[in-house]
């Protein structure tokens, strides 16, 4: 009998391990509902707790930490993180785990330069987002950057050839118009903003982070569909680039200040929990979202801007007025929308035989790993639309982070 992995792999299953066949349908069933209501639980803390834990560490009083250095911390984590599980799967056998990362990463060179590209745009986009958040409260942020959404759809309809549905285009407009709604109520606020702030800088800082992401996750699936590794060597080979490209990011543009002030300057408990919660968060959700479809994954990003928007009036005073409730509401309303079409269009054709598009599962089969969000970032991008003779694979990089096979 054989108990299926993380990554979609069997292995041997133990004295009194049961497999997914055995279960009764009720006990499947509900097993499957705690399953995905845990991964919605994790999906929405993990993305609204890391834009809350980076604005709260970027405006505490007192000498303020290094942004390019929590982003090499992070891949540093992470990159061990993921070794110490390759590790795990050899059995502890450090010779075996030498020479398949020898085969992996060195004799497979090619495979491994792939991951160049995306790795740089990411510690970009990590590095944008300290800069976006630094500059705009938490909730302004957290609708701002759902942009990611759209920039996504639009990669992958220029770079993979995907067509979106009526109902996607019209919410991708109405998820540009939430956004404006919501820049324009954070442009006309009254009150001084405090002198290290610049929202202009912020709202820059988001668009380009948006872009970013939406051109990451398309070129990545693009270049690693059809390509044989483990989540974790993925992420591993991620994290070599990443740290190597973060120290060039940190010496570009803090060189000089973190030589005369340290690495380590200004960190503090809630730095650490930032640093932590962007090396191990990400990880985590690569875990649960694969219990997660798109609909809970549009529901998982409608609640973490809720609880973002809450917590920010809690935490830092933020002020809720008609205009912002408005646009966060279209945007919210716009996640959604755009998750539907893929079970709607799963329901059509199932129950039109003569459809040329049949997306149906083997009774008893899981269904594919999909495309989502996150770095998470991941949480790649979320809700990416599936053409009818396309294999259904993904690749999920919650802040970069995880990649499904």
């Amino acid at each position: 009998m054989a108990a299926v992995g993380v990554g979609g792999s069997t292995a041997a299953a133990g004295p009194g391990a049961v497999s997914a066949g055995t279960l009764e349908p009720g006990t499947a069933s509900a097993a499957h509902r705690r399953l995905k209501y845990i991964s919605l639980a994790v999906l929405v803390v993990q993305n609204a707790s890391l834009i809350l834990s980076i604005r709260y560490a970027r405006t505490l009083p007192g000498d303020r930490f290094f942004a390019t250095t929590a982003v090499v911390m992070a891949e540093v984590l992470k990159g061990l993180t993921c070794l110490l599980l390759l590790l795990a799967q050899k059995r502890g056998n450090v010779k075996h785990l030498v020479l398949f990362l020898h085969e992996a990463v060195l004799v497979q060179y090619v495979d491994t330069l792939k991951l160049a590209v995306p790795s740089l745009i990411y510690t970009l986009q990590n590095n944008l987002q300290y800069v976006a958040i630094s500059n705009l409260p938490a909730a302004t942020f957290q609708v701002t950057y759902q942009l990611k959404i759209l920039t996504t759809a639009l990669f992958s309809v220029l770079m993979l050839n995907r067509s979106l549905s009526r109902l996607q285009w019209a919410s991708l407009l109405l998820l540009f118009t939430g956004v404006a709604i919501v820049q324009a109520q954070q442009a006309g606020a009254s009150g001084p903003w405090p002198l290290d702030q610049n929202p202009g800088a912020g709202l820059v800082a988001v668009v380009a982070s948006c872009l970013s992401s939406g051109f990451a996750g398309v070129y990545f699936e693009k270049i690693l569909k059809g390509s044989s590794g483990s989540v974790w060597l993925r992420n591993l080979q991620l994290g070599l680039f990443g740290t190597a490209l973060g120290l060039v990011g940190l010496w570009w543009a803090e060189g000089t200040a973190v030589a005369h002030r340290g690495f380590f300057f200004g960190y503090t408990p809630a730095v650490w929990g930032v640093v932590l919660n962007q090396a191990f968060g990400g990880l985590l959700v690569a875990v649960v979202v694969k219990y997660a479809d798109n609909i809970l994954k549009g529901f998982a990003t409608s609640l973490s801007i809720v609880l973002s928007t809450v917590a920010s009036i809690r935490l830092f005073g933020f002020h809720v007025d008609p205009l912002f409730a408005l646009g966060a509401g279209l945007v919210i309303g716009a996640v959604y929308l755009y998750s539907l079409p893929r079970s709607a269009a799963k329901a059509i054709a199932s129950a039109s035989a003569s459809g040329p598009c049949m997306h149906q599962q083997p009774p008893g089969q899981p269904p594919p790993p999909q495309l989502s969000s996150h770095r998470g970032d991941l949480i790649t991008e979320p809700f990416l639309p599936k053409n009818c003779n396309e294999q259904t694979s993904g690749y999920l990089m919650p802040n970069k982070d995880v990649v499904f096979m």
